[in-house]
C-alpha cells in the first residue's frame, strides 16, 4: 500500500449519512511514524469544488519531502481551515471540512470555526507560572516593554500556542499577547515568535540595539523549512551521542574507469550512462556481505545486524539533504542501480520521494567527488552505523618498479568511512575498507 493510499486512509473519520450532518473534518495525517507536524504547501481543490476518488486534494510538506494526498472517495471541499503555505501544523489537527454531493454546505463556516478546539493547547500553562515573574524587575528598571507587555495578558484569555513557542517565548521575554498568530485559527507557532520585533519604544530606550535591527541591515534571516531543522537535529544528536572514528583508503580507480568506458559504450544505444557513484554503491553493498557487521545499526539495548544492504546515498536539494535508498544494492546490476539512483535522484529534487523510499536505509553514501572535493569526513545518520565520504578520482604519481622513470600516473579516489565505535569497532571498520577497495580495484570480481 502507497504512502499517499495510508494518508487518505487516515485523514477522514467515518461519514455519518445524515444529510444535514455529514460534514466531516479532514485532519492532518502523519506520512511517517515519527511525524508531529508538518506544512501545507498548496491545495489542489478551491473551497466548494468537487473532487472524485483519487483527485488529489492537496500537498503536504514534511521534514524530507512534499507528498500528494489523493481522495479515497467522491465528495466536496466545503471549507478550507488551514491555508496554502502554512507551517508547524500539528498532526491530527483540523486542516478542512468535507462534504458529499447533496450535503448542505452552510453550516461549514460554523465547523470550520470550532476547528481549533481539535489543537491540544495549554492554556493554562501561558499565563499562569511566569505572569509574576516578569513585573518584578521593572520596579527598579523601568523598562516599557517589560511594564506594559504582561498586563495586556487578560486572566482568563486564552492564547492559543504551540509548546514550542510558548517555551521560546518564556526564554526570550516575549510577550505572547503583543505576537501575532500566522497558524491555523491565528494560532501562534515558533516562527511567529522567532519573527516577533519589539515597538519602536524599545527601540528607542536602547540606540544601540536600534542600530543593526534597522532596514537597512547587512543580512537576512532566513526561516528554517521542516527539513533543514530536522536535518540539524539529527546530526547534531548523531555528533554528541555517537562516537565517530575516521578511516581513510586511498584506491586506484583505473581498472573501474576502463571498466565504465566498456560499459558506457555498449549502453549508449539505449540511452543510458553509469558513473563513478554506481560502481561504488554496488562495491559498498558487495563488502557489506562481506562483513556484515558493518552493515548494522545502533538502537541502545540491541546492535541490529541487516540481512541486506539498503544503501541511502546522500542527494542535495535546494532545502537541504536528503539521502533516497537503493534497496538491496547487492544483488542489482550496475545499469539497474544507475537507473534507481538517477529516478530517486530527480524525484529528490523535486520534492516528490515517499517515506519509504528515504527511510530505512542501513548504510550511507556521500559523494563530494563531483565538485572536485578531494577528501572529507561525513556525520553518520543514526541509526546506521557508518557513512562513507568519497571524494574526486586525480592523477596521482606513484613509485613503480615496472616503469623505467621510476613512477607511474594512476587515478586515484580517496574515501573516509565514519563509524560509530559502539557498534563497529577500529578493526572491523578497516575490514570492511579493505572488501571495499579490493571490489574496485578489481571491478571483474562484480561478475562473480
Amino acid at each position: 500500500m502507497s504512502s499517499s493510499s495510508l494518508a487518505r486512509i487516515l485523514y477522514r473519520g467515518l461519514h455519518v449519512s445524515a444529510r444535514r450532518n455529514a460534514l466531516t473534518k479532514m485532519s492532518m495525517p502523519a506520512m511517517s511514524p515519527t511525524m508531529t507536524e508538518g506544512g501545507i504547501s498548496s491545495w489542489k481543490k478551491a473551497e466548494g469544488e468537487p473532487f472524485a476518488s483519487g483527485d488529489v486534494l492537496l500537498e503536504i510538506e514534511t521534514d524530507k519531502a512534499v507528498i500528494d494526498v489523493e481522495a479515497q472517495e467522491d465528495g466536496i471541499l466545503a471549507k478550507i481551515v488551514v491555508p496554502d503555505g502554512s507551517k508547524g501544523v500539528s498532526v491530527g489537527s483540523t486542516i478542512a471540512i468535507l462534504a458529499e454531493e447533496g450535503d448542505d454546505l452552510s453550516g461549514a463556516a460554523d465547523l470550520a470555526a470550532t476547528a481549533s478546539s481539535d489543537a491540544p493547547p495549554a492554556p493554562k500553562e501561558e499565563a499562569t507560572p511566569e505572569a509574576p515573574k516578569a513585573p518584578e524587575p521593572p520596579k527598579t528598571e523601568p523598562s516599557p516593554s517589560d511594564a506594559d507587555s504582561r498586563p495586556e495578558i487578560p486572566k482568563g484569555d486564552r492564547i492559543f500556542a504551540s509548546p514550542l513557542a510558548k517555551k521560546i517565548a518564556l526564554e526570550r521575554g516575549i510577550p505572547l499577547a503583543k505576537v501575532k498568530g500566522t497558524g491555523p485559527n491565528g494560532r501562534i507557532i515558533r516562527e511567529d515568535v522567532e519573527k516577533y520585533k519589539p515597538e519602536a519604544s524599545l527601540a528607542a530606550a536602547s540606540p544601540s540595539a536600534s542600530t543593526p535591527a534597522g532596514p537597512s541591515a547587512d543580512y537576512v534571516d532566513i526561516p528554517l523549512s521542516n527539513m533543514r531543522r530536522t536535518i540539524a537535529a539529527r546530526l547534531a544528536e548523531s555528533k554528541v551521542q555517537a562516537p565517530h572514528y575516521y578511516l581513510t583508503v586511498d584506491i586506484q580507480m583505473d581498472k573501474v574507469m576502463k571498466l565504465r568506458e566498456v560499459f558506457n559504450k555498449s549502453l549508449a544505444e539505449k540511452g543510458a550512462k553509469l558513473s563513478i557513484n554506481d560502481f561504488v554503491v554496488k562495491a559498498t553493498a558487495k563488502a557489506l556481505e562481506d562483513v556484515p557487521e558493518a552493515n548494522s545499526a545502533w538502537l541502545g539495548e540491541v546492535i541490529r545486524q541487516y540481512k541486506k544492504a539498503d544503501i541511502s546515498v546522500a542527494v542535495a536539494t535546494p532545502t537541504g539533504l536528503i539521502t533516497p535508498i537503493v534497496k538491496d544494492a547487492g544483488s542489482k546490476g550496475l545499469a539497474t542501480i544507475s537507473a534507481e539512483a538517477k529516478e530517486l535522484a530527480k524525484k529528490a529534487r523535486d520534492g516528490k520521494l515517499a517515506p519509504h523510499e528515504y527511510q530505512g536505509g542501513t548504510f550511507t553514501i556521500s559523494n563530494l567527488g563531483m565538485f572536485d572535493i578531494s577528501h572529507f569526513t561525513a556525520i553518520i545518520n543514526p541509526p546506521q552505523s557508518c557513512i562513507l565520504a568519497v571524494g574526486s578520482t586525480q592523477p596521482t604519481l606513484v613509485p613503480s618498479a615496472e616503469d623505467e622513470r621510476g613512477f607511474k600516473t594512476v587515478n586515484i579516489m580517496k574515501v573516509t568511512l565514519s563509524s560509530d565505535h559502539r557498534s563497529v569497532d577500529g578493526a572491523l571498520g578497516a575490514r570492511w575498507l579493505t572488501a571495499f577497495k579490493g571490489y574496485l580495484e578489481n571491478p571483474l570480481t562484480f561478475m562473480l
